[in-house]
Formats: C-alpha cells, sequence, structure tokens
C-alpha cells in the first residue's frame, strides 16, 4: 500500500474514532452499559484465540457474558505466561524484550501494526503492553475530545490546539507509554514535532527550568511531584514561564499540591488518572471529579477476595477490563490502585461514573547543595534510576535524615554484593547530578517489603513524612 494509502486509511481511522468518542461523550447511563456490554463480546471472541482464555471462555454463553466468571490475572501472570495473553503468535516475549531493549525504536510500530510500552516496577515487577491501531486512535480521541477545557474561550478560536506549545516532562530514556504516545504523535505530524517536546524528569532542576525557559510552553503534561518541583523553582526565580495550563497525571495530585502549582504558576490545573494498561482511564471535569471512560474500559473495585465493594467504600484493589485492546486482551486485570466510586452523580450531568485514586503516595527527597540551598528530588525520578541503571524493582527507599538514606530491597535471591554497590552508586551519582554534595547511603535486604495500614506500598519516603 502506498504511503498515501496509510494515510487515507489512518484519517479514516481517526474520524471514525473521534465520532464513536464525542456521540458517547453524553452518554446516558443505559446506553453507556449497551456500549459495554457490545464490547466486551467482542473482546472475548478475540480472547478465544489465547490459551489463557480460551478454556474459561468454552463454558461460557458469550452472547451473555457474565464478567465476574472470568479469572482475575496479575502482572506477574502475565509477563511469565506471556505468549498464553496475546492473539497474535509472533509477538514473543523475546522479541518484546529486545524491542524495548532498542530505545532507537521508541514509537516505531512492531512489525509495522503494533505499538509497544514499557511499565515501571512501581507493583514490583516491570510489564510489556502491545497496542493496535484501533487501541491508538481510541486512546488519542478520548484525550484529545474529553477534556474540560481550562480556557474555554481559547479552545473556541483553537480547537486543535494549533498555537500551543507543548511541553511533556517525565521519564522519556523507555519505551514509556506516555513518552511513546508523545514521540508516535511527532512522527505523524510535522506541525506537532515543532509544538510538542519532551523533556527528562532525571536533570537538574536548574538545566530543566533553562530548557524550559527556552522553550517556553503554554501547556505543560506531568506528574504532580514533577509540577511541585516547577512551582518551587518559579517561586525561587529560575523558572520564568507562564504556562495556560498543567495538565497532571500517573501520581497523587493533593488539594494543597494543585493549589500550590496554580499560585505559583498562575494557570489552572487538570489532572487526569491513566494506567499503562489502559492511558485515559479517567479524565477530570469542570467540578474537579475523574470520570471513568466506561464506555471503552471497566473498572472494578474489590477487596481482598476480588468481591465488589460498594459505592464509597475504598477499593483493596481494581481490575481492569481495556475494552479497545484486542491483540493482547487484559481482562479483569489486577492494576493496584485503591478506588472509590463516588455513590453520588456529578453535578456536571454526565453519567459517566466518577471516582477518587488514592495513587502513588511517595514523598519527594529534599538535600541541600554547596550553599546550603534546598534540592528537590523527584520520587519517580530516583525510582527510574533504580530500575532503569541498577535493575532493581523490590525497593523502598527511606530518607534517615537529611544526607543519610535507606534502600531495602526484597528481592532476596538477587541481592548480591554488585547489585549493592551498584544501588548505591547510581543513588550518589544520580543526587550529586542534581548538585547533593554530601550523602550516605546504607543498603538492607529484607524478606518481604514493608506495607503501611492503609495497605499501599510507598517506595520512596522523607524522613519528616507522615508514616501513618
Amino acid at each position: 500500500m502506498t504511503a498515501l494509502g496509510d494515510a487515507a486509511m489512518g484519517w479514516v481511522a481517526s474520524t471514525t474514532a473521534a465520532w464513536e468518542v464525542g456521540l458517547a461523550s453524553g452518554a446516558s447511563m443505559t446506553t453507556l452499559a449497551a456500549l459495554q456490554s457490545q464490547r466486551l463480546k467482542h473482546l472475548l471472541r478475540s480472547a478465544q484465540c489465547t490459551q489463557f482464555y480460551r478454556e474459561a471462555l468454552q463454558e461460557m454463553d458469550l452472547d451473555h457474558p457474565v464478567l465476574q466468571q472470568l479469572p482475575t490475572c496479575s502482572k506477574t501472570q502475565l509477563m511469565q505466561h506471556f505468549a498464553g495473553h496475546v492473539t497474535d503468535p509472533q509477538l514473543t516475549l523475546r522479541l518484546l524484550q529486545r524491542f524495548c531493549a532498542d530505545r532507537e525504536r521508541i514509537a516505531q510500530p512492531l512489525l509495522g501494526r503494533y505499538w509497544v510500552w514499557e511499565s515501571s516496577g512501581s507493583t514490583g515487577q516491570p510489564g510489556i503492553f502491545v497496542q493496535d491501531a484501533r487501541a491508538m486512535v481510541i486512546y488519542d480521541a478520548l484525550e484529545t475530545l474529553r477534556r474540560a477545557p481550562a480556557r474555554p474561550l481559547a479552545r473556541c478560536l483553537d480547537p486543535l490546539y494549533l498555537g500551543e506549545r507543548f511541553a511533556f516532562i517525565g521519564a522519556i530514556d523507555g519505551h514509556f507509554a506516555s513518552h511513546v504516545s508523545v514521540c508516535r504523535l511527532q512522527a505523524g505530524n510535522p506541525w506537532l514535532a515543532r509544538h510538542v517536546r519532551s523533556f527528562s524528569i532525571l536533570q537538574p532542576t536548574a538545566t530543566l527550568a533553562d530548557a524550559l525557559n527556552a522553550f517556553a510552553p503554554t501547556i505543560i503534561a506531568t506528574y504532580p511531584t514533577a509540577a511541585v518541583m516547577l512551582a518551587q523553582a518559579a517561586l525561587g526565580g529560575a523558572l520564568h514561564i507562564r504556562p495556560q495550563e498543567v495538565w497532571t497525571g500517573g501520581e497523587h495530585l493533593s488539594h494543597a499540591m494543585r493549589q500550590h502549582i496554580e499560585n505559583a504558576l498562575g494557570c489552572r490545573v487538570s489532572n487526569s488518572y491513566g494506567a499503562s494498561e489502559f492511558l485515559p482511564l479517567a479524565w477530570e471535569c469542570t467540578h474537579r471529579r475523574l470520570h471513568v471512560n466506561a464506555d471503552w474500559v471497566i473498572l472494578e473495585a474489590v477487596d481482598e477476595q476480588y468481591q465488589a465493594v460498594a459505592p464509597g467504600v475504598t477499593s483493596h484493589t481494581t481490575l481492569l477490563t481495556n475494552l479497545v485492546n484486542h491483540v493482547q486482551p487484559l481482562i479483569r486485570f489486577d492494576i493496584g490502585d485503591r478506588i472509590t466510586f463516588d455513590p453520588t452523580p456529578c453535578p456536571c450531568g454526565l453519567a459517566m461514573p466518577t471516582l477518587q485514586v488514592q495513587g502513588r503516595c511517595d514523598d519527594a527527597l529534599f538535600e541541600r547543595d554547596s550553599d546550603n540551598r534546598p534540592i528537590m528530588l523527584l520520587p519517580l525520578a530516583l525510582t527510574t534510576v533504580l530500575e532503569d541503571q541498577a535493575g532493581v524493582f523490590n525497593f523502598q527507599l527511606q530518607q534517615l535524615q537529611p544526607g543519610r538514606w535507606c534502600l531495602t530491597l526484597t528481592d532476596d535471591a538477587l541481592i548480591t554484593s554488585t547489585t549493592r554497590h551498584r544501588c548505591r552508586d547510581v543513588l550518589i551519582d544520580f543526587a550529586r547530578q542534581q548538585g547533593v554534595v554530601e550523602l550516605q547511603v546504607e543498603i538492607r535486604a529484607a524478606s518481604a517489603r514493608p506495607t503501611h495500614r492503609s495497605g499501599k506500598f510507598r517506595r520512596v519516603m522523607a524522613w519528616n513524612a507522615d508514616q501513618e
């Protein structure tokens, strides 16, 4: 097929996805339930092609499926039996691991038709997720069309964001979902390549501030803790930009954090909820409640026995069913988040259910430079260097006091002297790059990772943080 033909097919697919998403945005609960049911039937028929679901689906009436009769699945199960979870036998784990190891191939289609990204090991197990073209255009449409405009007049005059300059600040040194999505859009749109830029969260704050000052973005997309860091830089005089909007996601955003960011940067913060298993899970309306994209994803708030909890009750974990991804069916997939469905309808009038998320609650660590000025070290940056450079995923990093950290590793069989030295070196080297002059890191081993009464595992803890 010619490049022109490919472009035409891509335009048709994108237009169709936009029409489907737009049409259902104001749908009733009855319509949303009907869409869920229809799409679940199609998904289960695709899942019959996988070894994992074939037997479970043999006894089920696929014209009247009952989702709760299907087994749950964890990320560990997915990765240990990868071949049994994909509908295309060409997608072997070895092929995907080689692909993800090559950073030159970020956002390039695998086998000419699949997009691949890897998740962090925030739950102790990294994952690899495969999407087909259909899934990607649906994600794009959800991200674009279901977003309460912070500046309604600007969106009326510029609905396609053609006059904006976007800065994405995150982990950009691997095949991570958000970075892959940004690079993919840049590759397919010359305008975006000039007006959208990615910045590494791992670089020193001063270097990041200089780069942002030069680029002068009007919209910033990043993690809440990174946005707080930018707010601090703005208050300290290092950051001079005046963004019109800040989009956050991927971590817990407290009310205090939102206010601090908005006051320091002088713009509205819009939050969202997403995961590697399904990028745009929920979006924030004008009443600042997170609406689930329930026409394309099913979220189950469940207890320890995977039984549903009532609205208003915080779940032990969450099961996700991705209704659009048919190449790697994720059905009742345990994503580890604790959520609470709101028991009352949203005042905005939309029927899509709303929820509250107890997301990542890691702390930023504060140290001092040679002039005794505070340096903020982001939890996502710290976990990224430990994962990517030290190769560890089951850990907890605790700041015992300023200048003294303790890293607890819980993979007993994998904790060697070399691993300990590597972890210590990468942490000290990263902190030094940020300007920290003195740091001691001790490494401990534990048979099991520590948890808190909340049930949420925190991987980075500041010395004066509330330990619950």
